[in-house]
Protein backbone atom coordinates (compact mmCIF):
# COMPACT_ATOMS: atom_id res chain seq x y z
CA UNK A 1 0.00 0.00 0.00
CA UNK A 2 0.73 3.06 -0.39
CA UNK A 3 2.23 5.76 2.32
CA UNK A 4 -0.46 8.38 1.41
CA UNK A 5 -2.80 5.31 1.81
CA UNK A 6 -1.05 3.84 5.15
CA UNK A 7 -1.73 7.36 6.34
CA UNK A 8 -5.50 7.78 6.00
CA UNK A 9 -5.98 4.58 7.22
CA UNK A 10 -4.15 5.60 10.41
CA UNK A 11 -5.50 9.01 10.61
CA UNK A 12 -9.38 6.59 10.71
CA UNK A 13 -8.13 4.21 12.80
CA UNK A 14 -6.60 6.76 15.32
CA UNK A 15 -10.61 8.73 15.36
CA UNK A 16 -11.51 5.57 16.34
CA UNK A 17 -9.31 5.06 19.71
CA UNK A 18 -10.37 8.55 20.23
CA UNK A 19 -13.88 7.68 20.39
CA UNK A 20 -13.20 4.63 22.01
CA UNK A 21 -11.46 6.47 24.70
CA UNK A 22 -14.12 8.92 25.24
CA UNK A 23 -16.87 6.16 25.58
CA UNK A 24 -14.84 5.17 28.71
CA UNK A 25 -16.03 7.77 30.78
CA UNK A 26 -19.29 6.52 30.91
CA UNK A 27 -18.27 3.63 32.71
CA UNK A 28 -16.41 5.58 34.53
CA UNK A 29 -19.62 8.30 35.45
CA UNK A 30 -21.44 4.46 36.36
CA UNK A 31 -18.63 3.82 39.06
CA UNK A 32 -18.87 6.70 40.78
CA UNK A 33 -22.92 6.58 40.70
CA UNK A 34 -22.36 3.88 42.04
CA UNK A 35 -19.48 4.67 44.70
CA UNK A 36 -17.41 1.91 43.31
CA UNK A 37 -14.01 3.99 43.02
CA UNK A 38 -12.04 0.99 43.12
CA UNK A 39 -12.32 -0.25 39.56
CA UNK A 40 -12.01 3.80 38.49
CA UNK A 41 -8.37 4.02 37.99
CA UNK A 42 -8.82 0.81 35.36
CA UNK A 43 -10.93 2.27 33.12
CA UNK A 44 -8.49 5.70 33.87
CA UNK A 45 -5.50 4.17 32.76
CA UNK A 46 -7.55 2.47 29.79
CA UNK A 47 -8.73 5.50 28.64
CA UNK A 48 -5.20 7.17 28.96
CA UNK A 49 -3.43 4.77 26.97
CA UNK A 50 -5.64 4.49 24.35
CA UNK A 51 -6.19 8.49 23.92
CA UNK A 52 -2.29 8.76 23.41
CA UNK A 53 -2.05 6.24 20.97
CA UNK A 54 -5.25 7.47 18.81
CA UNK A 55 -3.88 10.86 19.19
CA UNK A 56 -0.04 9.68 18.51
CA UNK A 57 -2.26 8.42 15.05
CA UNK A 58 -4.17 11.60 14.17
CA UNK A 59 -1.41 14.25 14.76
CA UNK A 60 -0.07 13.74 11.47
CA UNK A 61 -3.47 14.99 9.66
CA UNK A 62 -5.05 13.42 6.63
CA UNK A 63 -3.38 13.53 3.92
CA UNK A 64 -4.86 15.91 1.10
CA UNK A 65 -6.85 14.56 -1.70
CA UNK A 66 -6.38 10.64 -0.58
CA UNK A 67 -9.18 8.31 -1.44
CA UNK A 68 -9.58 4.80 -0.57
CA UNK A 69 -10.35 2.36 -3.14
CA UNK A 70 -12.08 -1.24 -2.44
CA UNK A 71 -8.99 -2.59 -1.52
CA UNK A 72 -8.14 -0.61 1.02
CA UNK A 73 -11.61 -0.67 1.87
CA UNK A 74 -11.17 -4.79 3.51
CA UNK A 75 -7.69 -3.66 4.96
CA UNK A 76 -9.74 -0.66 6.55
CA UNK A 77 -12.37 -2.82 8.10
CA UNK A 78 -10.57 -5.52 9.45
CA UNK A 79 -8.20 -3.50 11.46
CA UNK A 80 -10.28 -1.09 12.60
CA UNK A 81 -12.36 -4.10 14.55
CA UNK A 82 -9.35 -5.49 15.61
CA UNK A 83 -7.54 -2.48 16.85
CA UNK A 84 -10.64 -1.16 18.75
CA UNK A 85 -10.92 -5.24 20.36
CA UNK A 86 -6.86 -4.37 21.58
CA UNK A 87 -7.82 -1.41 22.92
CA UNK A 88 -10.65 -2.04 24.62
CA UNK A 89 -9.53 -4.75 26.51
CA UNK A 90 -7.58 -3.11 28.79
CA UNK A 91 -10.51 -2.26 31.48
CA UNK A 92 -11.46 -6.45 31.41
CA UNK A 93 -7.55 -7.00 32.19
CA UNK A 94 -7.13 -4.64 34.59
CA UNK A 95 -10.69 -4.73 36.56
CA UNK A 96 -10.98 -8.23 36.57
CA UNK A 97 -7.49 -9.26 36.64
CA UNK A 98 -7.94 -11.98 34.30
CA UNK A 99 -5.36 -12.81 31.63
CA UNK A 100 -5.65 -10.44 28.25
CA UNK A 101 -6.29 -13.88 26.63
CA UNK A 102 -9.46 -14.03 28.10
CA UNK A 103 -9.63 -10.02 27.89
CA UNK A 104 -9.52 -10.23 24.01
CA UNK A 105 -11.81 -12.95 24.03
CA UNK A 106 -14.70 -11.23 26.03
CA UNK A 107 -13.97 -7.98 24.16
CA UNK A 108 -14.22 -9.32 20.68
CA UNK A 109 -17.45 -11.44 21.69
CA UNK A 110 -18.81 -8.16 22.90
CA UNK A 111 -17.55 -5.79 19.96
CA UNK A 112 -18.95 -8.31 17.55
CA UNK A 113 -22.39 -8.66 19.06
CA UNK A 114 -21.53 -12.41 19.70
CA UNK A 115 -22.23 -13.08 23.40
CA UNK A 116 -19.98 -15.78 24.47
CA UNK A 117 -18.55 -14.73 27.86
CA UNK A 118 -15.74 -16.05 30.11
CA UNK A 119 -16.53 -14.37 33.72
CA UNK A 120 -19.13 -15.95 36.18
CA UNK A 121 -20.06 -14.06 38.94
CA UNK A 122 -22.13 -11.25 37.03
CA UNK A 123 -25.04 -10.15 39.44
CA UNK A 124 -22.13 -8.84 41.82
CA UNK A 125 -18.99 -7.85 38.86
CA UNK A 126 -18.62 -4.30 39.01
CA UNK A 127 -21.10 -1.93 37.69
CA UNK A 128 -18.48 -0.26 35.75
CA UNK A 129 -17.42 -3.54 34.13
CA UNK A 130 -20.77 -4.43 33.15
CA UNK A 131 -21.64 -1.26 31.53
CA UNK A 132 -19.05 -1.80 29.21
CA UNK A 133 -19.62 -4.61 28.48
CA UNK A 134 -23.01 -3.63 27.40
CA UNK A 135 -21.74 -0.76 25.69
CA UNK A 136 -18.99 -2.89 23.31
CA UNK A 137 -21.76 -4.95 22.15
CA UNK A 138 -24.30 -1.35 21.38
CA UNK A 139 -21.42 -0.11 19.70
CA UNK A 140 -19.81 -3.02 17.57
CA UNK A 141 -24.02 -3.28 16.97
CA UNK A 142 -24.30 0.33 15.07
CA UNK A 143 -21.16 -0.44 13.55
CA UNK A 144 -21.99 -3.44 11.94
CA UNK A 145 -25.26 -1.83 10.29
CA UNK A 146 -23.21 0.90 8.99
CA UNK A 147 -20.53 -1.54 7.34
CA UNK A 148 -23.39 -4.08 6.19
CA UNK A 149 -24.87 -0.96 4.25
CA UNK A 150 -22.07 1.28 3.30
CA UNK A 151 -19.13 -0.57 3.09
CA UNK A 152 -20.14 -4.52 1.80
CA UNK A 153 -22.65 -3.98 -0.87
CA UNK A 154 -19.34 -1.99 -2.23
CA UNK A 155 -16.77 -4.44 -1.71
CA UNK A 156 -19.50 -7.24 -3.24
CA UNK A 157 -19.40 -9.12 -0.47
CA UNK A 158 -21.68 -12.49 -0.17
CA UNK A 159 -24.28 -11.32 -2.92
CA UNK A 160 -24.99 -7.93 -0.72
CA UNK A 161 -25.31 -5.94 -3.67
CA UNK A 162 -28.67 -7.11 -3.54
CA UNK A 163 -29.22 -4.72 -1.27
CA UNK A 164 -27.27 -1.62 -2.71
CA UNK A 165 -29.59 1.55 -2.87
CA UNK A 166 -28.98 4.67 -3.69
CA UNK A 167 -29.33 5.61 0.08
CA UNK A 168 -26.90 2.68 1.20
CA UNK A 169 -23.63 3.56 -1.29
CA UNK A 170 -22.54 6.00 0.92
CA UNK A 171 -19.31 6.02 -0.93
CA UNK A 172 -20.51 7.24 -4.00
CA UNK A 173 -22.44 10.34 -2.72
CA UNK A 174 -22.21 13.81 -1.31
CA UNK A 175 -20.99 14.11 2.22
CA UNK A 176 -24.40 15.70 3.46
CA UNK A 177 -26.37 12.78 2.03
CA UNK A 178 -24.32 9.91 3.45
CA UNK A 179 -24.69 12.01 6.87
CA UNK A 180 -28.13 12.57 6.01
CA UNK A 181 -28.61 8.74 6.33
CA UNK A 182 -26.10 7.56 9.15
CA UNK A 183 -27.57 10.30 11.38
CA UNK A 184 -31.20 8.44 10.76
CA UNK A 185 -29.85 4.91 11.47
CA UNK A 186 -28.16 6.11 14.49
CA UNK A 187 -31.52 7.90 15.44
CA UNK A 188 -33.62 4.81 15.08
CA UNK A 189 -31.02 2.96 16.74
CA UNK A 190 -30.80 5.17 19.98
CA UNK A 191 -34.60 5.61 20.06
CA UNK A 192 -35.33 1.37 19.87
CA UNK A 193 -33.02 1.14 22.79
CA UNK A 194 -34.62 4.00 24.64
CA UNK A 195 -38.03 1.95 24.03
CA UNK A 196 -36.53 -1.08 25.36
CA UNK A 197 -35.04 0.13 28.11
CA UNK A 198 -38.28 1.89 29.11
CA UNK A 199 -40.27 -1.28 28.73
CA UNK A 200 -37.77 -3.43 30.80
CA UNK A 201 -37.65 -1.02 33.32
CA UNK A 202 -41.80 -1.10 33.70
CA UNK A 203 -41.18 -4.99 33.52
CA UNK A 204 -39.85 -4.78 36.72
CA UNK A 205 -35.76 -4.35 36.00
CA UNK A 206 -33.75 -2.11 37.88
CA UNK A 207 -32.80 1.44 36.13
CA UNK A 208 -29.26 0.10 35.78
CA UNK A 209 -30.75 -3.50 34.63
CA UNK A 210 -32.88 -2.01 31.95
CA UNK A 211 -30.10 0.36 30.25
CA UNK A 212 -27.23 -3.25 30.35
CA UNK A 213 -29.81 -5.09 28.56
CA UNK A 214 -31.28 -2.77 26.33
CA UNK A 215 -28.56 -2.17 24.65
CA UNK A 216 -27.32 -5.56 24.54
CA UNK A 217 -31.09 -6.12 23.00
CA UNK A 218 -31.31 -4.19 20.28
CA UNK A 219 -27.07 -5.08 19.56
CA UNK A 220 -28.75 -9.04 19.42
CA UNK A 221 -25.71 -9.34 21.53
CA UNK A 222 -26.73 -11.00 24.61
CA UNK A 223 -24.84 -9.88 27.12
CA UNK A 224 -26.35 -9.59 30.72
CA UNK A 225 -26.13 -8.80 34.07
CA UNK A 226 -27.32 -12.03 35.40
CA UNK A 227 -25.23 -15.32 35.26
CA UNK A 228 -28.96 -16.78 34.87
CA UNK A 229 -29.57 -14.32 31.89
CA UNK A 230 -32.90 -13.64 31.30
CA UNK A 231 -34.16 -16.68 33.79
CA UNK A 232 -33.09 -13.93 36.41
CA UNK A 233 -36.67 -11.58 35.23
CA UNK A 234 -40.07 -11.72 34.59
CA UNK A 235 -42.27 -12.82 31.96
CA UNK A 236 -43.00 -9.35 31.01
CA UNK A 237 -39.60 -9.01 30.48
CA UNK A 238 -39.23 -12.04 28.48
CA UNK A 239 -41.96 -11.10 26.24
CA UNK A 240 -40.30 -7.61 25.76
CA UNK A 241 -37.23 -8.72 24.96
CA UNK A 242 -38.67 -10.88 22.74
CA UNK A 243 -39.82 -8.15 20.65
CA UNK A 244 -36.77 -6.35 20.54
CA UNK A 245 -34.41 -8.85 19.75
CA UNK A 246 -36.46 -9.12 16.63
CA UNK A 247 -36.51 -5.76 15.80
CA UNK A 248 -32.75 -5.63 15.52
CA UNK A 249 -32.94 -8.34 13.54
CA UNK A 250 -34.75 -6.39 10.91
CA UNK A 251 -33.38 -3.89 8.37
CA UNK A 252 -33.01 -0.28 9.82
CA UNK A 253 -32.12 1.17 6.75
CA UNK A 254 -36.06 0.16 5.65
CA UNK A 255 -36.99 1.28 8.85
CA UNK A 256 -35.42 4.81 8.19
CA UNK A 257 -37.73 5.00 4.66
CA UNK A 258 -40.57 3.77 6.48
CA UNK A 259 -40.51 6.57 8.76
CA UNK A 260 -39.76 9.04 5.28
CA UNK A 261 -42.77 8.05 4.11
CA UNK A 262 -42.96 4.71 2.35
CA UNK A 263 -44.98 3.14 4.85
CA UNK A 264 -44.46 -0.36 2.46
CA UNK A 265 -40.86 -0.20 2.38
CA UNK A 266 -40.44 -2.73 5.38
CA UNK A 267 -43.09 -5.58 5.28
CA UNK A 268 -42.79 -5.28 1.53
CA UNK A 269 -39.45 -6.74 1.84
CA UNK A 270 -38.77 -10.29 0.81
CA UNK A 271 -36.27 -11.04 3.51
CA UNK A 272 -38.26 -9.49 6.27
CA UNK A 273 -41.56 -11.33 5.44
CA UNK A 274 -40.01 -14.55 5.26
CA UNK A 275 -37.89 -13.56 8.59
CA UNK A 276 -40.78 -13.00 10.22
CA UNK A 277 -42.78 -15.92 9.08
CA UNK A 278 -40.01 -17.95 9.58
CA UNK A 279 -40.05 -17.20 13.10
CA UNK A 280 -43.61 -17.16 14.34
CA UNK A 281 -43.82 -20.62 12.37
CA UNK A 282 -40.89 -21.74 14.26
CA UNK A 283 -42.10 -20.71 17.68
CA UNK A 284 -45.27 -21.90 17.29
CA UNK A 285 -44.30 -25.37 16.63
CA UNK A 286 -41.48 -25.69 18.61
CA UNK A 287 -44.11 -24.66 21.91
CA UNK A 288 -46.90 -26.86 20.43
CA UNK A 289 -44.21 -29.72 20.66
CA UNK A 290 -42.54 -28.94 24.16
CA UNK A 291 -46.15 -28.26 25.31
CA UNK A 292 -47.01 -31.75 24.76
CA UNK A 293 -43.80 -33.18 25.88
CA UNK A 294 -43.42 -31.41 29.16
CA UNK A 295 -45.38 -30.32 32.19
CA UNK A 296 -45.16 -26.77 31.16
CA UNK A 297 -48.52 -24.74 30.50
CA UNK A 298 -48.78 -23.58 26.83
CA UNK A 299 -48.16 -20.04 27.16
CA UNK A 300 -45.44 -20.84 29.33
CA UNK A 301 -44.21 -23.10 26.96
CA UNK A 302 -44.97 -20.26 24.30
CA UNK A 303 -43.25 -17.45 26.16
CA UNK A 304 -39.65 -19.87 27.05
CA UNK A 305 -39.39 -21.14 23.46
CA UNK A 306 -39.96 -18.05 22.04
CA UNK A 307 -37.47 -15.82 23.77
CA UNK A 308 -34.58 -18.64 22.61
CA UNK A 309 -35.60 -19.21 19.21
CA UNK A 310 -35.56 -15.69 18.57
CA UNK A 311 -32.36 -15.12 20.57
CA UNK A 312 -30.30 -17.87 18.34
CA UNK A 313 -31.92 -16.64 14.96
CA UNK A 314 -31.03 -13.44 15.43
CA UNK A 315 -28.07 -14.73 16.98
CA UNK A 316 -28.36 -12.33 20.36
CA UNK A 317 -27.32 -15.09 22.81
CA UNK A 318 -29.95 -14.48 25.50
CA UNK A 319 -30.95 -17.92 27.18
CA UNK A 320 -34.13 -18.76 29.12
CA UNK A 321 -33.19 -21.48 31.46
CA UNK A 322 -30.91 -24.60 29.78
CA UNK A 323 -32.66 -25.79 26.47
CA UNK A 324 -30.56 -28.87 26.14
CA UNK A 325 -32.80 -30.29 28.93
CA UNK A 326 -35.52 -30.65 26.35
CA UNK A 327 -34.17 -33.79 24.93
CA UNK A 328 -32.61 -34.54 21.84
CA UNK A 329 -34.77 -33.27 19.27
CA UNK A 330 -34.78 -29.24 20.74
CA UNK A 331 -30.41 -30.10 20.96
CA UNK A 332 -30.55 -30.78 17.28
CA UNK A 333 -33.06 -27.88 16.97
CA UNK A 334 -31.41 -25.32 18.43
CA UNK A 335 -27.95 -26.32 16.53
CA UNK A 336 -29.92 -25.50 12.87
CA UNK A 337 -31.24 -22.43 13.71
CA UNK A 338 -28.00 -21.44 15.13
CA UNK A 339 -27.18 -21.32 11.44
CA UNK A 340 -29.93 -18.96 10.45
CA UNK A 341 -29.11 -15.30 11.58
CA UNK A 342 -31.58 -12.29 10.73
CA UNK A 343 -32.07 -9.89 8.03
CA UNK A 344 -29.27 -7.79 5.88
CA UNK A 345 -28.63 -4.57 7.63
CA UNK A 346 -29.53 -5.61 10.71
CA UNK A 347 -27.69 -6.09 13.94
CA UNK A 348 -27.76 -10.26 13.74
CA UNK A 349 -24.91 -12.57 12.64
CA UNK A 350 -25.64 -16.08 10.90
CA UNK A 351 -26.18 -17.40 7.34
CA UNK A 352 -28.71 -14.31 7.31
CA UNK A 353 -32.39 -14.93 6.22
CA UNK A 354 -32.18 -13.71 2.18
CA UNK A 355 -29.18 -16.08 1.44
CA UNK A 356 -31.42 -19.64 2.15
CA UNK A 357 -34.52 -17.24 0.31
CA UNK A 358 -31.76 -16.97 -3.19
CA UNK A 359 -30.94 -20.21 -2.65
CA UNK A 360 -34.56 -22.10 -2.63
CA UNK A 361 -35.27 -19.69 -5.71
CA UNK A 362 -32.26 -21.01 -7.72
CA UNK A 363 -33.09 -24.68 -6.78
CA UNK A 364 -36.84 -23.84 -7.99
CA UNK A 365 -35.51 -22.78 -11.29
CA UNK A 366 -33.03 -25.30 -11.62
CA UNK A 367 -35.89 -28.15 -11.13
CA UNK A 368 -38.54 -26.08 -13.69
CA UNK A 369 -35.13 -25.82 -16.37
CA UNK A 370 -34.79 -29.78 -15.95
CA UNK A 371 -38.41 -30.03 -16.99
CA UNK A 372 -38.76 -27.60 -19.47
CA UNK A 373 -34.82 -27.32 -20.80
CA UNK A 374 -35.44 -24.59 -23.24
CA UNK A 375 -37.27 -22.35 -21.36
CA UNK A 376 -35.88 -18.76 -20.15
CA UNK A 377 -36.09 -18.17 -17.06
CA UNK A 378 -35.86 -14.98 -15.68
CA UNK A 379 -33.88 -15.22 -12.18
CA UNK A 380 -35.62 -12.63 -9.39
CA UNK A 381 -35.27 -11.51 -5.87
CA UNK A 382 -36.90 -9.16 -4.44
CA UNK A 383 -37.15 -7.35 -7.28
CA UNK A 384 -33.83 -7.58 -8.08
CA UNK A 385 -31.96 -9.69 -10.97
CA UNK A 386 -30.37 -12.32 -10.23
CA UNK A 387 -26.97 -12.04 -12.13
CA UNK A 388 -24.27 -14.41 -12.29
CA UNK A 389 -21.98 -12.31 -10.04
CA UNK A 390 -24.92 -12.39 -6.87
CA UNK A 391 -24.98 -15.84 -7.98
CA UNK A 392 -21.52 -16.07 -7.73
CA UNK A 393 -20.86 -14.34 -4.51
CA UNK A 394 -23.60 -15.86 -2.54
CA UNK A 395 -21.87 -19.10 -3.30
CA UNK A 396 -18.83 -18.37 -2.43
CA UNK A 397 -19.84 -17.05 0.68
CA UNK A 398 -21.62 -19.95 1.89
CA UNK A 399 -19.11 -21.97 0.61
CA UNK A 400 -16.57 -20.35 2.79
CA UNK A 401 -18.85 -19.74 5.73
CA UNK A 402 -19.71 -23.50 6.27
CA UNK A 403 -15.63 -24.16 5.31
CA UNK A 404 -14.78 -22.10 8.10
CA UNK A 405 -16.38 -23.60 10.37
CA UNK A 406 -15.73 -27.08 9.42
CA UNK A 407 -11.94 -26.31 10.17
CA UNK A 408 -12.41 -24.20 13.13
CA UNK A 409 -14.15 -27.17 14.68
CA UNK A 410 -11.28 -29.41 13.65
CA UNK A 411 -8.53 -27.22 14.91
CA UNK A 412 -10.52 -27.44 18.56
CA UNK A 413 -11.04 -30.72 18.30
CA UNK A 414 -7.21 -31.47 17.91
CA UNK A 415 -6.72 -28.97 21.67
CA UNK A 416 -8.77 -32.01 22.88
CA UNK A 417 -12.23 -30.45 23.02
CA UNK A 418 -15.08 -33.14 22.80
CA UNK A 419 -17.12 -33.02 19.19
CA UNK A 420 -19.98 -31.57 20.46
CA UNK A 421 -18.09 -28.91 22.48
CA UNK A 422 -15.68 -28.14 19.35
CA UNK A 423 -18.59 -28.18 16.53
CA UNK A 424 -21.18 -25.86 18.30
CA UNK A 425 -18.17 -23.61 19.71
CA UNK A 426 -17.18 -22.88 16.10
CA UNK A 427 -20.62 -22.76 14.57
CA UNK A 428 -21.62 -20.22 17.41
CA UNK A 429 -18.24 -18.09 17.18
CA UNK A 430 -18.78 -17.65 13.36
CA UNK A 431 -22.37 -17.20 13.46
CA UNK A 432 -21.82 -14.92 16.22
CA UNK A 433 -24.58 -16.54 18.31
CA UNK A 434 -23.50 -16.59 22.27
CA UNK A 435 -23.52 -19.84 23.85
CA UNK A 436 -23.52 -23.58 22.08
CA UNK A 437 -24.62 -26.78 23.26
CA UNK A 438 -23.09 -29.07 25.83
CA UNK A 439 -22.18 -28.94 29.63
CA UNK A 440 -19.08 -26.78 29.09
CA UNK A 441 -20.35 -24.15 26.54
CA UNK A 442 -24.20 -24.80 26.84
CA UNK A 443 -26.72 -22.34 27.73
CA UNK A 444 -25.92 -23.01 31.72
CA UNK A 445 -21.88 -22.55 31.37
CA UNK A 446 -19.18 -20.49 29.65
CA UNK A 447 -15.96 -20.35 27.56
CA UNK A 448 -13.47 -19.92 30.74
CA UNK A 449 -12.04 -23.67 30.78
CA UNK A 450 -11.67 -23.60 27.42
CA UNK A 451 -8.04 -23.64 26.66
CA UNK A 452 -6.30 -19.88 25.84
CA UNK A 453 -5.42 -21.31 22.09
CA UNK A 454 -9.03 -22.06 21.72
CA UNK A 455 -10.00 -19.08 22.78
CA UNK A 456 -7.69 -16.87 20.58
CA UNK A 457 -9.35 -19.11 17.43
CA UNK A 458 -12.84 -18.56 18.28
CA UNK A 459 -11.81 -14.94 18.82
CA UNK A 460 -10.46 -15.39 15.34
CA UNK A 461 -14.23 -17.03 14.04
CA UNK A 462 -15.98 -14.87 15.70
CA UNK A 463 -14.05 -11.55 13.46
CA UNK A 464 -14.59 -13.32 10.56
CA UNK A 465 -18.39 -14.47 10.57
CA UNK A 466 -19.13 -10.29 11.75
CA UNK A 467 -17.10 -9.15 8.66
CA UNK A 468 -18.86 -12.11 6.31
CA UNK A 469 -15.62 -14.09 5.93
CA UNK A 470 -14.39 -12.65 2.60
CA UNK A 471 -13.83 -9.30 3.79
CA UNK A 472 -10.81 -11.04 5.97
CA UNK A 473 -9.83 -13.76 3.68
CA UNK A 474 -8.77 -11.54 0.74
CA UNK A 475 -6.31 -9.95 3.47
CA UNK A 476 -4.79 -13.91 3.43
CA UNK A 477 -4.02 -13.89 -0.56
CA UNK A 478 -0.63 -12.92 -2.46
CA UNK A 479 -2.56 -10.96 -5.18
CA UNK A 480 -3.79 -8.35 -2.66
CA UNK A 481 -0.60 -7.54 -1.29
CA UNK A 482 0.79 -7.26 -4.83
CA UNK A 483 1.85 -3.49 -5.61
Amino acid sequence: MALPTLRIIGFILGIFLVTLAASMLIPMFTLLVFERTDDLQAFVWASLITFSCGVALVMPGRPALTQLRPRDMYFLTTMSWLVVCCFAALPMMLIQHISYTDAFFETMSGITTTGSTVLSGLDSASPGLLMWRSMLQWLGGIGFIGMAVAILPLLRVGGMRLFQTESSDWSQKAMPRSHMMAQSILLIYVALTFLCGLAYWLSGMTPFEAVNHAMTTIATGGYSTSDSSMANFSPAAHWTAIVFMALGGLPFILMVSTLRGNRYALFADQQVRGFLAFLALTCIGFAVWLWLHSDYQFLDALRMVSLNVVSVVTTTGFALGDYTLWGDFAVLAFFYLTFVGGCSGSTAGGLKIFRFQVAYSLLRTYLRQLVHPRAVIKQQYNGHTLDEEIVRSILTFSFFFTITIGVLALSLALMGLDPITALTGAATAVCNVGPGLGPIIGPAGNFSTLPDAAKWLLSAGMLLGRLEIITVLVLMTRVFWRH
